[in-house]
C-alpha cells in the first residue's frame, strides 16, 4: 500500500503494519460513519494519524509529532488512556464523532489485533460520564405528506414520533425536544436554502443516515419485530426507520432496549411554540445568572424525575380529567407532609432507574451498575408500603412499582456489595455463589498461604534471619539474601539476579507455585465474567417491567416535588374553570424567589365579557412580569401543579403564545423587527378562542406610525379570534380602543414622578409601584427610566427640555395619527363629539405651550 496514496505524510515509501491496520480501520468506520475520528490504542495512548492527527490537535489543542518509518513520516497526535474520557466529551461538544479501536491482546513480537469498541456519537452515547441528566435525543426529520420527525433516547430507550402539517410546527417540536444530533433526509439536507435554515436555527450536528424505504422497513422490523401499523405514512416509517439504522451502527447491534415507538399528536397538549419557551425562560435564562422555572421547580431527587418533569413542562396536559389527576396527586401530598418528606427522603437514595434498565437490556450494565440497580428496586418495596392508602394517580404510580424480589435477590447473592469499576479487575462474584469459581479461588489462596509461610520457613532452614521473599513483574517471586550471607544459600537456589549488596534465588517448586497461582487466578477472573455475563443477561428479561417501574419512580418524584414547592412557597390548588381565568394576588415564581419578600403581586381577571387587557406604564415598572405571571401560571396549571397565587382559576388552553423581548437573527439575515414581525405571524395565524396571547410592546422596531398600525391591527385581529390576551404597550394612542372593542380594558402599572424643589424638567424621580390598576397611564417616563439607568445629567436634562416641545409641537401630529386610525362607521354620535372635545382641549393646550 503505497503510503501518501491513504495517509497524509511526506516520503514514498509504503506504510508500515500498524499503519496499515489504522488505515484499514479508519476506512471501515468512515463507512458507517463518516467524518468520525477513530482514537487508535498504541500503549499507553489513543493516537491519530495524517489529517485526523491535525484535525485532532485543532479541536483539543495538542502538540503534533510525526510517526516516522524508514520512507514516511505522517502527523501523529495522541491522548493518555487515563484522559480519554474528557477528551472525548470534549470532541462531542464540537460536533465530532468518536470511534474507539482498543488493543484486544497482551503485547507480543508481532502487530497487535485492535478491534473498535465504541462510537460514540452526540446523540447516541449511554455511558453516564458522557450524559448529562438530560434527555439525550437523536432525532431524523423526512418529508412526505408533510414532515415527520423520530426522535430516539438511546440512553433511556424512550423513542417516539410526530407528523407535521407545517414546518414552523415541525421547528417549534425540535426546538422543545432540544435534539443533540439531527438526521435529515436527502430531500431536505440537499436543498441548500432549506439546509442554511436549518443549521441557523438548530445549531447541532447534522449526520448523514440511511432513508430508503426498504431500508427503514428492515430497520423497524428488526428492532421491533413489525413495521408498526401506526407509521401509517412513508415520511414516518422513513424518519423512524433513519433513527433506529444509525442508532443500531452506533451501538454495535445493540437496541434491546428499544421495545415501541410512540406516535404522539402535537395537538395533544397545549401548543407552546419554542418562542414561548423562550420568553417565559422555562428551561433557559436570558440573562447570564439568571434563573428558570426548572430551577424553581427542579427539587426533583432523581435524574429521571428530571427529565420527567421537564417532558411535562414541553407538554403541558388538554385533557380536564388528566390534569386534576395530578392536582389531587400533588394535594395529597401538600396534606401529608410526613409522608411527602419519607418519599423524597427514599428518592433521594434512587440511581437513574429509567439509564440503568437501559443500560442492562442491552447488556452493557458494569457491575457498578448492576449493583445501583439492585439498591434502588430494594427501595421500591418501601415505596410501595408508603403509598398503600393511596387512590387515584398515586395509587397508579403504587401499583407500577413493580418490587421484582427475585431480581434484587440473585444481584444480592451474586455481587459483593462494593463491586469494582470493571468485569475484568477481580473481586465482583460473592463467595458462595458459584461452587466452580469458589474452587478455583480456593485453591489460589491455598498457594498464596504456601508462599506466605515461605519467608518464615526459609529463615528456621537456612538459618538466614534477613531472607525476604518478593515479587516484581520481571522475575516474578524470588528469595532475596544480602551479601553477607550467600555463603548460606542452600544448593537447590538458582540465582536470577545480582544488586551492589544483595542477590535474588529462584526454586523450582516456586516457579511451579507461581504459574500454578496465575493459571487459578486467570481462571477464575475468565469464570467470573462468564459468571457475570450470565446475571446481566438473566436481567435483561426483565427490561419491560424495569422500564414501567423507572417511569413510575420518575413521575412519583415529580408529583412529591412540585409538592415540596407548593407547600415551601405557599402556593395553592387552582380550580379548573369553564372559561374565566382569574388569579388574585398572583406572583411571579421565577423573580418572586428572586427578590424574595419584595415582590408586590398583582390580581388578572380575563372572561368571556373581558377578553383582552390593554397595559400601559413605564418601562422598568413591571409590565413584562405581569403578563409572563399570567401566562406561567396558565402552564403551572396545566402539568398538573399549584400555582402562585391566593385564588386560582383558570381554563384549559389549547396555546400560549409569548411575543417578549428583542433579538435578531443577523446570520440568518432577519434583523429584530423581521423577527418580531416573524413571531407575531405565527402567533396570529395560531392564536384562536382557547388560546393565551401574551404580546410586549408591538411595532417598536420601526416608524411610529408603521408600528401604531400594526399593533392596532394585531390587537384588532386577536380580539375577532376572541384570544384571551394580555397587550402591553407604550402607544398610548391605542387605550382609545377600549369604547370600541368590546371586552378591551385599560389597565396601568402605577409610577409616580417626584420633582425636586427646583421643579426644572427631568430633575426629579420616579417611584415604580408595580402594581397594576386600571385605566390608562398618562406617560411613559421614558426620559425618568434612562436617567436611572444612569445616562449624564445633561443629556436627560436636555431630553426632558425636548420632549416637552416635541410634545407641543407634535400635538397636531398626534391628532392626525388618532384621526387616521379611527373607524368612523363604529363612532356613535356621542362618542365623536366627545372626542372633538377631547382634541379641543389638547390643541388650546398645546398654543398655550407655544406661547409661554
Amino acid at each position: 500500500m503505497r503510503a501518501q496514496n491513504v495517509l497524509k505524510g511526506t516520503g514514498s515509501g509504503a506504510l508500515p503494519p500498524m499503519l496499515e491496520q489504522y488505515v484499514r480501520m479508519r476506512d471501515e468506520v468512515a463507512a458507517q460513519l463518516p467524518h468520525a475520528l477513530l482514537l487508535f490504542q498504541v500503549g499507553d495512548f489513543y493516537e491519530t494519524f495524517g489529517e485526523d492527527a491535525e484535525r485532532t490537535a485543532r479541536l483539543l489543542g495538542l502538540a503534533l509529532t510525526h510517526k516516522s518509518s524508514r520512507d514516511f513520516s505522517t502527523p501523529m497526535a495522541g491522548i493518555p488512556l487515563r484522559a480519554l474520557d474528557s477528551h472525548v466529551e470534549r470532541l462531542l461538544g464540537c460536533g465530532v464523532c468518536v470511534a474507539v479501536a482498543d488493543q484486544v491482546e497482551e503485547p507480543g513480537s508481532g502487530l497487535m489485533d485492535r478491534r473498535v469498541t465504541q462510537l460514540l456519537t452526540p446523540g447516541t452515547v449511554t455511558e453516564e460520564r458522557h450524559l448529562g441528566a438530560d434527555e439525550n435525543y437523536l432525532a431524523a426529520v423526512a418529508t412526505g405528506d408533510g414532515y415527520a420527525l423520530a426522535l430516539l433516547d438511546v440512553s433511556t430507550g424512550e423513542f417516539r414520533c410526530a407528523a407535521f402539517h407545517t414546518r414552523l410546527a415541525l421547528y417549534d417540536e425540535l426546538g422543545r425536544c432540544r435534539a443533540r444530533e439531527v438526521l435529515l433526509a436527502p430531500e431536505l439536507s440537499g436543498n441548500a436554502a432549506l439546509l442554511a435554515d436549518f443549521q441557523a436555527r438548530f445549531p447541532v450536528m447534522l449526520s448523514p443516515a440511511s432513508f430508503e424505504e426498504a431500508d427503514a422497513h428492515e430497520a423497524l422490523r428488526v428492532t421491533l419485530g413489525e413495521v408498526p401499523a401506526s407509521l401509517s405514512s412513508g415520511a414516518l416509517r422513513r424518519a423512524c426507520g433513519a433513527v433506529l439504522g444509525y442508532a443500531r451502527v452506533t451501538q454495535q447491534g445493540r437496541l434491546d432496549m428499544v421495545r415501541r415507538v410512540v406516535r404522539f399528536e402535537p395537538g395533544a397538549h397545549m401548543r407552546l411554540p419554542d418562542a414561548a419557551m423562550r420568553a417565559l425562560e422555562l428551561f433557559q435564562a436570558q440573562s447570564p445568572q439568571g434563573r428558570t422555572l426548572t430551577d424553581v421547580l427542579g427539587q426533583t431527587r432523581t435524574a429521571g424525575g428530571r427529565r420527567r418533569l421537564r417532558a411535562w413542562l414541553r407538554a403541558p396536559l388538554l385533557d380536564e380529567l388528566s390534569i386534576r389527576a395530578r392536582l389531587d396527586a400533588v394535594e395529597a401530598f401538600t396534606r401529608a407532609p410526613d409522608l411527602r418528606g419519607a418519599v423524597r427522603s427514599l428518592l433521594y437514595r434512587a440511581h437513574d432507574l429509567e439509564r440503568l434498565s437501559a443500560r442492562v437490556s442491552t447488556r452493557r450494565a458494569a457491575p457498578r451498575e448492576v449493583a445501583a440497580l439492585a439498591r434502588t428496586l430494594d427501595l421500591l418495596p418501601e415505596a410501595t408500603d408508603l403509598l398503600g392508602a393511596q387512590g387515584g394517580l398515586l395509587g397508579g404510580v403504587r401499583d407500577r412499582l413493580s418490587a421484582l424480589p427475585d431480581v434484587v435477590t440473585r444481584i444480592r447473592a451474586a455481587l459483593v456489595d462494593e463491586p469494582p469499576i470493571r468485569v475484568g479487575d477481580g473481586g465482583l462474584i460473592r463467595d458462595g455463589f458459584h461452587a466452580e469459581l469458589d474452587e478455583l479461588r480456593a485453591a489460589a489462596i491455598g498457594h498464596r498461604a504456601w508462599l506466605a509461610d515461605l519467608e518464615v520457613t526459609e529463615r528456621q532452614r537456612t538459618g538466614i534471619g534477613s531472607l525476604k521473599v518478593g515479587f516484581n513483574s520481571v522475575f516474578g517471586y524470588y528469595l532475596e539474601v544480602t551479601g553477607a550471607h550467600l555463603g548460606k544459600v542452600p544448593a537447590d537456589y538458582r540465582q536470577v539476579a545480582t544488586l551492589k549488596d544483595r542477590a535474588r534465588f529462584t526454586r523450582p517448586d516456586l516457579r511451579e507455585r507461581e504459574r500454578e497461582i496465575a493459571r487459578l487466578e486467570a481462571a477464575a477472573s475468565r469464570l467470573e465474567q462468564e459468571v457475570f455475563t450470565e446475571l446481566r443477561d438473566s436481567l435483561a428479561a426483565h427490561a419491560e417491567a424495569l422500564a414501567d417501574a423507572a417511569g413510575a419512580l420518575s413521575e412519583l418524584d415529580v408529583l412529591a416535588a412540585l409538592a415540596d414547592v407548593a407547600a415551601e412557597h405557599g402556593w395553592i390548588r387552582p380550580v379548573t374553570s369553564d372559561g374565566p381565568l382569574r388569579l388574585v394576588q398572583a406572583r411571579h415564581p421565577v423573580v418572586e424567589r428572586s427578590l424574595g419578600g419584595r415582590f408586590v403581586p398583582n390580581d388578572v381577571h380575563l372572561d368571556p365579557a373581558r377578553r383582552a387587557v390593554l397595559l400601559t406604564g413605564p418601562n422598568m415598572a413591571g409590565k413584562s412580569t405581569y403578563l409572563r405571571t399570567a401566562a406561567l401560571c396558565a402552564l403551572l396549571h396545566q402539568i398538573g401543579s399549584f400555582v402562585p397565587a391566593d385564588h386560582a382559576e383558570l381554563p384549559v388552553y389549547d396555546a400560549v403564545h409569548t411575543r417578549i423581548g428583542a433579538s435578531d437573527d443577523l446570520a440568518g439575515g432577519r434583523s429584530t423587527f423581521m423577527v418580531e414581525m416573524s413571531e407575531l405571524a405565527a402567533i396570529l395565524h395560531g392564536a384562536t378562542h382557547a388560546s393565551l396571547v401574551i404580546l410586549d410592546e408591538i411595532g417598536r422596531g420601526t416608524s411610529t406610525l408603521d408600528g401604531l398600525a400594526i399593533a392596532q391591527a394585531a390587537l384588532e385581529h386577536l380580539h375577532a379570534a376572541g384570544a384571551h390576551t394580555l397587550f402591553a404597550t407604550h402607544y398610548f394612542e391605542l387605550t382609545r380602543l377600549e369604547s370600541d372593542l368590546p371586552g378591551l380594558v385599560n389597565l396601568h402599572v402605577a409610577a409616580e414622578e417626584v420633582q425636586l424643589e427646583n421643579g426644572a424638567a427631568g430633575s426629579g424621580g420616579l417611584t415604580f409601584y408595580h402594581q397594576v390598576v386600571p385605566g390608562a397611564a398618562r406617560q411613559s417616563y421614558g426620559v425618568e427610566v434612562a436617567r436611572l439607568a444612569g445616562l449624564p445629567g445633561a443629556v436627560t436634562t436636555r431630553a426632558a427640555r425636548l420632549l416637552t416641545a416635541l410634545g407641543a409641537q407634535g400635538a397636531d401630529t398626534r391628532l392626525t395619527r388618532e384621526l387616521a386610525t379611527l373607524d368612523l362607521a363604529r363612532l356613535t354620535p356621542m362618542q365623536a363629539l366627545d372626542l372633538l372635545h377631547r382634541w379641543q382641549r389638547e390643541v388650546t393646550g398645546a398654543e398655550a405651550v407655544h406661547d409661554g
